[in-house]
């Protein structure tokens, strides 16, 4: 019987020739890794198990991007218990401020997320790395001290759905954002619970790594164990500059066997917006211009890469942001921050007045950097939008793509970039 690529990584990585969906395993592991918010609650439990090392020092990333640069003094002591823990166990892949990033922009900047990997993060949106064709899901800290500490972890497989996307008749401006806020609006934030999302067709390979990153950065927001691409020439050509181990491609069978298969025409997609308080409230660009907006952030772990800044400053060249509006930008690595300055995108995004930060989550999770204020409407390029998500629990964050994004901090209400562009 066929396997999925989900279900191909796991077995490897188990030891065995086959899985099934339900099947409980235990599976090696290629990289474990935290964050400022998750990694000193994880290296608490770590030190009850008793061990003096980690299982690799160079398969163990830690990375300070919540709250960093420390806003406050109790975020400046996560960070260094963090800190203290890398430099006691050698973490070869701590990155410290001035070298760090949005950890899911980072990690597979830096090469270590590969093609068959098999990786946990107490972070949710660890999914992020399936754009690469690893299975990559998060996990709490219980779990990720054991990680450490063995190099190996339990699953239950998970069944997979194919999401097809098929044409070549795009809209305008539609890019990963759109496609993954527009499978949340069909299927629900529930609709993938504990299942494997698998994406395929000639609309994904038409994308980019970064639109692709996005994609898999967001099927935890429908409840997914995992988001996965199968690994293409684009794939292998991002991957090949920067690997420093060995990988492996797997590629679903012909004849696995999906809970449903799901078939889209990208022609069906428009820029989407989603409304508060749920990614599933979505619905097209050109249904929402009615609401006003305070505040647009651009940036995130979904939306903080390369492309991203590239397609807010081709809106935002040559125009001003309105003057009851706050721009906030941020660059998801330090290498995409001097890319963008190197090609004047840094230069056009502040000309039009944008605030640009240091790499960091920032407001994303309500942290610093562009916290709401009651009754105040944001629209970001970030993954979220529960009650209270930015900042006070009667504010709204609506999410959008960068362009649409752009084209909002404009006008000073949600907009297609259409109206400005």
């Amino acid at each position: 019987m066929g396997m999925t690529i989900t279900e191909k990584i796991l077995a490897a990585h188990a030891g065995l020739d086959q899985v099934v969906p339900g099947q409980l395993i235990n599976a090696r592991l290629d990289l474990v890794l935290a964050n400022d918010v998750t990694a000193p609650v994880a290296i608490k439990e770590f030190k009850k198990l008793g061990r003096d090392n980690v299982f690799d020092r160079s398969r163990v990333a830690l990375v300070p991007d919540h709250f960093a640069p420390n806003k406050d003094i109790q975020s400046a002591e996560q960070c260094k218990v963090m800190r203290d823990f890398a430099r006691q166990h050698e973490v070869e892949n701590y990155f410290e401020i001035g070298q760090m990033g949005i950890e899911h922009c980072l990690l597979p900047e830096q090469g270590l997320t590969l093609p068959g990997d098999c990786i946990i993060g107490a972070d949710s949106h660890t999914c992020t790395y399936g754009a690469v064709g690893a299975f990559a899901t998060g996990v709490g800290s219980t779990d990720l001290a054991a990680g450490m500490a063995t190099g190996e972890a339990w699953f239950r497989v998970p069944e997979s759905l194919k999401f097809f996307f098929y044409g070549d008749k795009w809209h305008h401006w539609v890019g990963g954002k759109d496609l993954i806020l527009f499978v949340i609006g069909k299927i629900g934030v529930d609709g993938a619970r504990y299942q494997s999302m698998e994406f395929d067709g000639e609309g994904i390979r038409s994308l980019s790594m970064d639109n692709r990153f996005t994609i898999c950065n967001m099927a935890i927001e429908a409840g997914a164990k995992n988001g996965i691409i199968a690994p293409d020439e684009k794939t292998l050509e991002y991957i090949k500059a920067r690997a420093k181990r060995d990988y492996k491609v797997y590629k679903s069978d012909t004849d696995a066997k999906y809970a449903e298969v799901f078939e889209i025409d990208v022609a069906e997609i428009e820029p989407q917006i989603a409304f508060p308080h749920l990614p599933e409230n979505t619905r097209p660009v050109r249904e929402s211009t009615h609401v006003k907006i305070d505040q647009v952030v651009i940036g995130s772990c979904t939306n903080g890469r390369l492309e991203d800044l590239q397609a807010a400053a081709q809106i935002l060249r040559g125009r001003k942001v309105h003057k009851e509006i706050r721009l906030i930008v941020l660059p998801g690595t330090q290498q995409i921050y001097r890319q963008a300055l190197a090609e004047g995108v840094i230069d056009a995004l502040v000309e039009a007045g944008a605030a640009v930060s240091t790499p960091t989550c920032g407001p994303c999770l309500g942290g610093h950097m562009g916290i709401l204020a009651k009754g105040e409407k944001a629209l970001s390029t970030t993954n979220r939008n529960f009650v209270g998500r930015m900042g006070h629990p009667e504010s709204e964050v609506y999410l959008c793509n960068p362009a649409v994004a752009a084209a909002s901090a404009i006008l000073g209400r949600i907009a297609s970039p259409e109206e400005v562009a």
